[in-house]
């Protein structure tokens, strides 16, 4: 599983690289804010709109082609821009790029719950989880120096070429081709079905909730530093704080899930989360706001992995992958829809209710997790 994380730290690398390319090389080209805006919508339309037969089509073929696929797709949405720097190269690439974040990723996170024993999910989904705070810090580090130093069509190019590696690893790695996913059952109905099984609905919902947590978060921690009179750099050092204790608790959940159980660690982070939210915004003093970053970072860092195991474990036999692709469809739709809902009331009441609106999901969070029974989770596959 550590080759496997490996070859996604790339791929997702490049795919929050190119967001950072495309919105600085768009503004070099000309483009209006609002048209910025259409180029990041277009990364998250595929995911929403492909993301259950994403993972259908992972459940019926296997991981091995669509991974494949996903990181061939990411390679040519980052070579067009090189090929044609124009405007509507970068709104090609978004969309493109988005069609390959949609295959690679439910494809990656079934694996990462076949792979191995049932014992080993926990660790897995963890590692898997490492590997993305790695690829979302090298990723938009390498864009930006890449960009300084050789430009912009360049940046592109670099990241074209990396997708060669997972390309070329994934076409000859003997194991992955000869790896299992369990078969579906007859009759088991479409993804609407799947949503009427109470204990799957209720982690799916939660890992909704999680996911607006976290976006809340990133996107008004800015917005509220600014108001209180705090440097760009200090804001981003409160962020790097929160990046930090993200990467600190995913590599200590295998140990906190063995002996408390992801249920349990889960409930216990949200509601810690929720607490904190309360008071952030009446706090101003940057060490303060650090140390509570930290916290929140803590607590927001075994959402995703937690939830992931969870669904997994919830997954009928052999729709596994259809499940994590309405996980993957929902949690876009939450990053599309709360920060302009949560801008609304930013811009009717401040800032601070967010950040008490943000406690209250949390909270809920934590008790919608209490609710899921752990008895509910299927026999591991044969």
């Amino acid at each position: 599983m550590v080759l496997m994380t490996f070859l996604n730290i790339i791929i997702h690398g490049c795919q929050v690289g190119s967001r950072v390319v495309m919105a600085l090389f768009a503004i070099k080209l000309g483009a209006s804010p609002f048209a910025i805006g259409i180029m990041v919508a277009l990364y998250s339309i595929p995911p929403l709109c492909l993301g259950v037969a994403a993972g259908r089509i992972t459940d019926r073929y296997g991981v091995r082609g669509p991974m494949i696929l996903g990181a061939a797709l990411c390679g040519s949405g980052m070579l067009l821009p090189r090929l044609w720097p124009e405007l509507p190269a970068l709104y090609a690439s978004a969309v493109v790029v988005g069609l390959s974040f949609v295959f690679y990723t439910v494809a990656v996170q079934n694996l990462a719950g076949a792979w191995g024993p049932r014992d080993d999910r926990a660790k897995n989904f963890s590692t898997l989880s490492l590997g993305y705070s790695i690829s979302g810090f090298a990723g938009p580090m390498f864009a930006g120096y890449a960009i300084d130093y050789a430009g912009h069509t360049a940046a592109y190019l670099g990241f074209a070429l990396s997708t060669l590696i997972p390309v070329c690893t994934l076409l000859f790695y003997t194991p992955l081709r000869g790896l299992k996913l369990p078969p579906a059952a007859a009759g088991g109905g479409n993804a609407f079905a799947l949503l009427r099984q109470p204990e799957l609905r209720k982690v799916l919902v939660n890992s909704a909730l999680v996911v607006s947590g976290w976006d809340l978060y990133m996107f008004y921690l800015p917005i509220y530093g600014n108001s209180i009179g705090l440097s760009a750099s200090r804001i981003g050092g409160i962020l790097g704080v929160f990046a930090v204790a993200t990467f600190i608790m995913r590599f200590s959940l295998p140990h906190l899930t063995t002996r408390f159980s992801a249920r349990n660690v889960l409930s216990a982070s949200m509601f810690c989360g929720a607490s904190i939210f309360i008071f952030f915004p009446f706090v101003s003093d940057i060490w303060i706001l650090s140390a509570l970053s930290f916290c929140i970072g803590l607590s927001l860092g075994c959402g995703q992995p937690i939830t992931l195991l969870m669904s997994y474990n919830r997954s009928p036999a052999g729709r596994a992958g259809e499940v994590t692709g309405i996980r993957f469809a929902l949690n876009h739709f939450m990053h599309s829809s709360v920060p302009v809902v949560a801008g609304a009331l930013a811009s009717s009441f401040g800032v601070a209710p967010v950040f008490i609106i943000n406690a209250g999901i949390l909270a809920y969070s934590g008790h919608l997790t209490r609710t899921v029974r752990a008895s509910s989770a299927p026999a591991p596959p044969a």
